[in-house]
């Protein structure tokens, strides 16, 4: 398009009192290739936006550059239509907040960007705007109180739902258990089980549709078109859906490999999910082996949980449904005694009081121990073994049933979805067997766009948390919907318009992008050339990294865009003495963290210019190349913290740049230069104290060094 740019510079928040303003001025004429340029003392304000909406409406601008403060502030303040290309430089908190007011190198630091902000401008595009014809129903794969849940919270917003449940009713573990844990004040006594009251509000919405006996055939598509192919019976059905939520719940742990713990080798040894349905058959507990009455019961908390051979992590529930078993057992039977052997009791929050309510019965007694065995003698009864316990260094109990408080495990592995996917039929499953995602920022996400996950299949949780969590799905799976109906993506780059383009011509069919998207953006045809779905994209850019061709590229983000930012910037001849340092930052972690010091003025070297990322996991190995040929004395690449516990927002973009770096040396050598001159660094938002000193640490080392000798060819 024919580009009318102007440059907006904010002279507020100690801008103008740092930097020779109308120099940048001058500079941004000259880069933007005559543009226009305008000050203003506050430029995020009413009158500071008005100016540039009367420019873009009246005047025609449709490229703008803001010199002012953080992309990731004031958003709001400084959106524009898709139809106008706008790139945001941080004279606040990468210049003036972290260097020395009005000296040269702050403004030669200022000037860098400036010409990497107008730079970008120029070779951006506006984004076509998209329209896609969505279906406004929502799949919910489960029919338990989760998924039950998820149904009614979306036919109350409007959606259309449709509902696959596997048994020949809805309801799930919940409708096979009696009572639940209190959920009001004083939060002592137990509360009815409403999950009947429940199903029938989903049988009677007219918005819902439920497949009972039913499983997923196979699932096509992307959000918005997701083509589902239901087996029912005998039947076979087709839905068109715009999201799904996978709420196909949990299971139990199998007691059977808990050895040494009597499952199995007694019928008066039973789990807490046994006991659960004898419980809610009719109120009463009757042993196993005889029918009677058990004068004693004892429970063993965290059978198999939090331990390394079984379940290494703590299933959130057990403790608190132990002592509603045990409320129950004495209000059944005022005569039995109840004992509870624990490695540590958790009832958060209200539940507390429930658990104080238990201590005070005295028919409860409760220690802290670790159950080494539970033994069944020759006549039949249980002794019950305990080492490290409150009442002694072993102790030996009888008891006449033995419950095993097992924990969670998400509902079965076996194929669920049957996705029409490259990268495979399922969600992918991380730790603990969980679908993987990056939970911390994204709890509902998956790694399929458009597919959340949500109650026990997500992770342990009660009853009410189930129903929360149901609701926080729903709300993702409208969103989903909707972004998906303008073209846009739903997280973490939420609202971003763009998508890949790919110049197949050049395509070698290599597969790198298909097998490297974390997300299964990517189909392939019989040849191996990449099918794009946009709508699964998430916008990372990894594929743009992959390609070895440099055939991908975005309207807005290329390879060919950053690799003329960075040789914009100016490099001082060798006898200056005034080094150049490049750091590519992720934008998700990396780039907030240098706001956070720079809000606390931790001085950051004026040497150093900023270039983020989508994705470190969209570097390409050119943009290394070019830095060192232009003659950058150093690159870094600082992305989130991959690993087990990874933070990365797009699961491994920290992993795949670390991998692609390793393979730098031949540049290296060809360059003669050190490798030291390259790092790739990860940290979490949260080192961002830290993260300046790192910078600074890097910078020392590689001028010890000496400069790189490419400079000034």
């Amino acid at each position: 398009m024919d580009k009318k740019a102007r440059i907006y510079f904010c002279t507020g928040c100690g801008i103008g009192d740092a930097l020779d303003i109308p120099a940048l001025q001058k500079l941004a004429a000259k880069e933007s290739k005559g543009g226009e340029t305008r000050t203003h003392e506050f430029l995020c304000g009413e009158h500071g936006r008005a100016m540039l909406d009367h420019d873009i409406a009246k005047d025609g601008v449709n490229t703008v550059v803001i010199a002012a403060c953080s992309m990731r502030v004031h958003q709001d303040r400084f959106a524009v239509p898709p139809s106008v290309v706008m790139e945001r430089v941080s004279l606040r908190e990468q210049v003036v907040w972290v260097s020395k007011p009005n000296d040269e190198d702050t403004q030669k630091l200022a000037e860098d960007y400036v010409r990497m902000g107008c730079v970008k401008v120029l070779k951006s595009e506006p984004i076509a705007p998209r329209n896609v014809d969505v279906a406004p129903v929502v799949l919910v794969v489960g029919g338990g109180i989760t998924g039950i849940s998820s149904a009614l919270e979306a036919a109350d917003a409007g959606m259309r739902v449709v509902v696959v449940e596997k048994a020949s009713s809805l309801g799930g573990w919940v409708a096979r258990f009696g009572r639940k844990f209190p959920t009001r004040a004083p939060y002592t006594d137990l509360v009815d089980n409403d999950i009947r009251e429940r199903i029938a509000a989903v049988e009677s919405n007219d918005g819902i549709r439920v497949y009972l006996n039913a499983s997923i055939a196979s699932i096509s598509g992307q959000p918005g078109e997701f083509d589902v192919t239901i087996d029912a019976g005998d039947k076979r059905a087709t839905e068109r859906v715009g999201a799904i939520i996978v709420a196909t719940g949990w299971r139990p742990y199998d007691a059977r490999k808990l050895g040494g713990l009597g499952y199995g080798a007694s019928k008066d040894v039973v789990t807490n999910v046994e006991l659960e349905q004898m419980l809610a058959r009719d109120g009463k507990v009757v042993r196993p082996s005889d029918g009677a009455a058990p004068r004693s019961i004892l429970f063993v908390q965290c059978a198999g949980s939090r331990d390394k051979d079984h379940l290494p992590y703590c299933s959130s529930v057990c403790c608190r449904t132990s002592l509603k078993q045990a409320m129950a057992i004495r209000s059944a039977h005022p005569n039995t005694r109840v004992y509870m052997v624990y490695k540590d009791v958790r009832t958060p929050a209200q539940y507390e009081l429930f658990y104080k309510r238990a201590q005070d019965d005295p028919g409860v007694s409760l220690t802290k121990g670790d159950v080494r065995e539970v033994r069944v003698e020759d006549d039949g009864s249980l002794s019950v073994v305990v080492d490290n316990s409150l009442l002694g260094p072993s102790v030996e109990l009888a008891a006449d049933m033995v419950v095993l408080a097992t924990g969670m495990t998400p509902e079965s592995t076996e194929p669920t979805l049957r996705l029409a996917y490259r990268r495979g039929p399922e969600l992918p499953r991380g730790k603990y067997d969980f679908p993987d995602s990056d939970f911390i920022c994204f709890p509902y996400e998956t790694q399929r766009t458009g597919i959340y996950a949500a109650g026990c299949v997500r992770e342990p949780m009660d009853t009410d948390a189930c129903a929360e969590d149901a609701a926080g799905a729903s709300l993702k799976a409208i969103q989903c919907i909707a972004a998906t109906s303008r073209g846009a993506a739903v997280h973490p780059r939420a609202g971003d318009l763009s998508v890949p383009e790919f110049f197949l011509q050049r395509c070698t069919q290599c597969k790198r992008c298909t097998e490297e998207c974390p997300f299964g953006t990517l189909d392939e045809d019989e040849k191996g050339t990449p099918k794009p779905n946009p709508n699964r994209c998430r916008r990372c850019g990894i594929c743009m990294g992959a390609c070895p061709e440099r055939i991908i590229s975005f309207a807005n983000y290329s390879v060919d865009m950053i690799g003329s930012m960075l040789k914009s910037i100016e490099v001082p001849e060798e006898f200056e003495e005034k080094p150049r340092f490049l750091a590519f930052i992720c934008e998700n972690d990396i780039y907030p963290a240098i706001d956070l010091a720079a809000a606390k003025r931790l001085p950051i070297s004026p040497w150093v210019r900023f270039i983020p990322l989508r994705c470190l996991g969209s570097t390409n190995l050119q943009w290394i190349n070019d830095a060192l040929i232009k003659g950058i004395d150093g690159v870094m690449l600082i992305g989130c913290r991959s690993g087990e516990d990874y933070q990365c927002h797009f699961i491994k973009g920290s992993e795949l740049c670390g991998v692609r770096m390793s393979k730098i040396q031949e540049t290296l050598t060809r360059l003669a230069l050190e490798p030291e001159r390259i790092a790739v660094k990860e940290f979490s938002l949260g080192d961002w104290g830290t993260l300046p000193g790192w910078i600074e640490s890097f910078v020392e080392k590689v001028n010890e060094l000496g400069p790189n000798p490419n400079k000034g060819f």
